[in-house]
């Protein structure tokens, strides 16, 4: 490939390493921008991707550990950090994006792609609903586990910009051609709140549970969560201005029961890997977002705030209290 685009991978942890690994294999200059234990493997040993997208060695990667490590524009920054470090690493990366170039947040939850056009500006932010699951099983190594659905790439501004929506298309290609599977969306607050409809579902219940996806369904307590779940997010969704195929959240509930968690039984929370590991969970960009908009319209969520707080628990459990 004659004179790639230079893309920065920014939070290259199983997901980032996932885009990355695959890209740098069609033939892009990829930085990966993470931990050192990960990076440095990659640095040393390359990367090994396995899974359902196949066995993959992949390497001459530039790696990095800090943004001030950066220097050269990029033509591309994927932004796959935990939602709460969005707002700071985008502000931060601002500079080193080329003033053509785009930021797409690639990341679980909402309001990452608002976080990160306040930073970029709404003509150099993309978004993608991304619902594939991947896990580091080793530094330098990345297992791909599932996917639900093609990732689906596009815009929250719903202005005209043919620039923008151009860059959408290619870079939806450019994932879908690496093997990633990918589309264009001009619906992508849609679709990222009906990836919230199945994450704020199944990622805390599984969390609190120690348990895969593909568990929660066959006990009727937490079928009966789940569904309450689902009601009360899909109410602030259409408050919200979402736009769905399902007539209503029983419509959804169905797809849900029978296509989606099948495609994912297997899949381990990553709200569970997060408090196996004890770090930070995205539990606010997730079911907290639909309390938060809940509250915005007058809706009512309860189980949403009752897993919120549980999930919140869990995660200072054995802290101290000043921590």
């Amino acid at each position: 490939m004659a004179n790639p685009p230079r893309i920065l991978v920014a939070g290259a942890g199983a997901l980032g390493s996932v885009f990355g690994g695959f890209l740098r294999r069609a033939g892009f200059a990829v930085t990966l921008l993470g931990r050192a234990p990960h990076v440095g493997a990659v640095a040393e040993r390359g990367l090994d991707i396995d899974g359902i997208w196949g066995e993959h060695h992949v390497d001459g990667f530039d790696v990095a550990t800090a943004i001030a490590d950066l220097a050269e524009p990029f033509d591309a920054i994927l932004i796959t950090v935990k939602s709460f470090d969005t707002a700071a690493i985008a502000r931060s990366l601002r500079p080193i994006l080329r003033d053509d170039g785009f930021a797409i947040s690639l990341q679980n939850g909402l309001g990452n792609v608002e976080a990160v056009e306040a930073a970029f500006g709404p003509a150099r932010t993309l978004g993608a609903r991304v619902i594939f699951g991947a896990e580091i099983h080793r530094p330098g190594q990345v297992h791909v586990s599932v996917i639900a659905d093609p990732n689906a790439v596009g815009s929250l501004d719903r202005r005209v910009d043919p620039r923008r929506e151009a860059a959408a298309r290619d870079w939806a290609r450019r994932f879908d051609d690496a093997g990633i599977p990918s589309a264009y969306t001009d619906e992508l607050p849609s679709r990222l709140w009906a990836k919230v409809l199945y994450n704020a579902a199944l990622n805390p219940l599984g969390a609190l549970l120690g348990v895969h996806y593909g568990a929660l369904p066959e006990r009727p307590e937490s079928v009966a969560i789940m569904n309450d779940v689902i009601e009360e997010a899909f109410q602030v969704a259409i408050a919200d201005g979402a736009v769905f195929p399902w007539q209503n959240a029983g419509d959804y509930r169905r797809e849900f029961y029978d296509r989606l968690v099948p495609a994912t039984y297997h899949h381990r929370p990553s709200m569970l890997q997060d408090l196996e590991a004890r770090r930070r969970t995205e539990i606010a960009a997730i079911n907290g977002e639909v309390i938060r908009r809940g509250a915005r319209f007058g809706i009512a969520t309860p189980v949403n705030e009752t897993l919120t707080r549980l999930v919140q628990l869990r995660e200072t459990a054995g802290r101290p209290k000043d921590a």
